[in-house]
């Protein structure tokens, strides 16, 4: 493995880093400069960076929401702000090179383009060394392949490096992987699936809502060039651009640097009429399902419980304009579109950190700091800061709010002691105010040191996998 390297401006400068031990917030943590390294699984990057003004900025975005509609990408943005938690920013791509996707324990790694299909190879290579991958088919513009049942029981601390689809992530994430004082960008972004925790737990389910074929449990972007924006800093925004430079063969290599940045469009069609159904239960059934809960609380066999319907409307408004709508009526911490590719969008706006791990700078051993906040307690918003503060006042002194949120932290804290340097989990924030535009949270702020051995997908799972078993009855 060879040593990550950099060329970088010294601190203080654009491209310099962040103050040692300064959390990010969810902030992009610096600009970087423009130069060259060289990843932990010996890709050479090429590095340009450019500063855009605040006008080229808000062009960039635009274009970008837009361009969601019809191609492949992400923007993620927080339109919220928090002392010690939640800052503006945004960043976001579109014709990434590379996308991951698992169903199951099988999975696809594709090239979306030409400059895709140059990462292939030395890919294929990272996934023949992995050792939970126990097929791996090749083709030009594709790797398929299939990871391993475990075939022994994992403890509780060491459930979530069993062989999974989250070790091919790991894989393709070790070939990539720099410091953040190396480059803080580049990596990979997407969504996961509830159905992944199937694959660390086996549970037996009388009744399970029928599950398309195509439906996947997991879509990774490799992006290769980035729209940046820390809306805290003077330096307004910049986009970063990647190329890469890959051994093809024994003394070969290639490259992306004269490769265009393209890819495909398909056009986005709405829906306005001829769904099949508009909610995923019969009349009365969702009831059911909360009289069981409710007598399983009374014996005592559930303390928690996450109980779902889905609701299905058409929808003839692009992406783009929803995420508009929601930015302009409910700004919120984690506000986002990911274009999925098979027709498929996810666009949203949540006011929950689920969880957030950094390395500071200031942690023996260079450990990473975990973070979430769970919320527990909601009430509506005030007809002004007076009725505000009359209904922050109710919230606070209802036991029923205080007793619920307990639970959930305390849930978290034990999640996060099996992952976490001993005596390091703490709560840092007790029943802190968060005000958005129509409704009222109470939130809790939890941290901890991930032990040595650990990284930022132990710490995603042993709470993933915690609170989407709690949501099956």
């Amino acid at each position: 493995m060879k040593r990550a390297r950099t060329t970088a401006a010294p601190p203080g400068s654009p491209g310099g880093r962040p103050k040692p031990g300064t959390p990010s917030c969810g902030a992009p943590r610096y600009q970087p400069a423009s130069g060259t390294f060289v990843t932990a699984g010996g890709v050479s990057v090429v590095r340009t960076v450019r500063s855009l003004s605040r006008e080229e900025f808000a062009a960039e975005k635009a274009a970008l929401v837009l361009a969601l509609d019809d191609r492949r990408g992400c923007i993620f943005e927080s339109a919220y702000e928090y002392p010690g938690r939640y800052q503006h920013w945004t960043m976001g791509f579109v014709d990434p090179p590379v996308a991951i996707e698992g169903r199951g324990r099988d999975f696809d790694v594709t090239a979306l383009n030409a400059r895709g299909r140059v990462l292939l190879g030395v890919i294929a290579t990272a996934l023949r060394e992995c050792d939970a991958v126990t097929r791996l088919d090749v083709k030009i513009d594709q790797l398929s392949g299939c990871v391993a049942t475990p075939a022994k029981r994992f403890t509780e601390e060491e459930r979530s490096k069993q062989p999974s689809i989250f070790s091919v992530v790991r894989a393709i994430r070790g070939l990539f992987a720099v410091g953040p004082e190396v480059d803080p960008q580049i990596g990979l972004y997407g969504s996961f699936g509830y159905d992944l925790t199937f694959q660390f737990e086996s549970v037996k389910l009388n009744e399970a809502h029928e599950r398309d074929a195509r439906d996947r449990d997991l879509l990774l972007y490799l992006p290769d060039a980035i729209v940046v924006s820390d809306g805290t800093t003077q330096q307004v925004a910049w986009r970063i651009e990647y190329d890469f430079v890959v051994q093809s063969g024994d003394d070969a290599t290639a490259t992306t640097i004269t490769l265009p940045r393209v890819g495909a469009s398909v056009p986005f069609r709405g829906v306005t009429e001829g769904l099949e159904r508009r909610r995923d239960h019969a009349a009365g059934a969702y009831a059911k399902k909360v009289e069981k809960a409710r007598e399983e609380f009374r014996v005592g066999n559930l303390f928690e419980t996450v109980l779902s319907q889905v609701f299905y409307e058409p929808c003839a408004a692009p992406p783009s304009e929803i995420f508009d709508r929601l930015r302009e009526r409910n700004p919120s911490p984690y506000m986002f579109i990911i274009n999925l590719g098979d027709a498929e969008h996810l666009v949203g706006a949540s006011p929950e950190m689920f969880v957030r791990c950094e390395t500071t700078y200031s942690y023996a051993g260079g450990n990473m700091r975990v973070e979430t906040c769970p919320i527990s307690g909601t009430i509506r918003r005030g007809a002004d800061a007076l009725e505000d503060a009359e209904r922050i006042k109710e919230i606070l002194a209802n036991k029923k709010e205080e007793s619920e949120l307990t639970m959930c932290t305390d849930v978290d804290r034990n999640d996060k002691s099996r992952v976490c340097v001993p005596g390091s989990v703490r709560v840092v924030g007790r029943r802190q105010i968060e005000k958005y535009s129509r409704l009222i949270h109470t939130v809790d702020h939890v941290e901890g040191i991930l032990r040595e051995g650990f990284d930022a997908l132990d710490a995603f799972l042993v709470r993933a996998i915690k609170l989407n078993l709690m949501s099956v009855v």
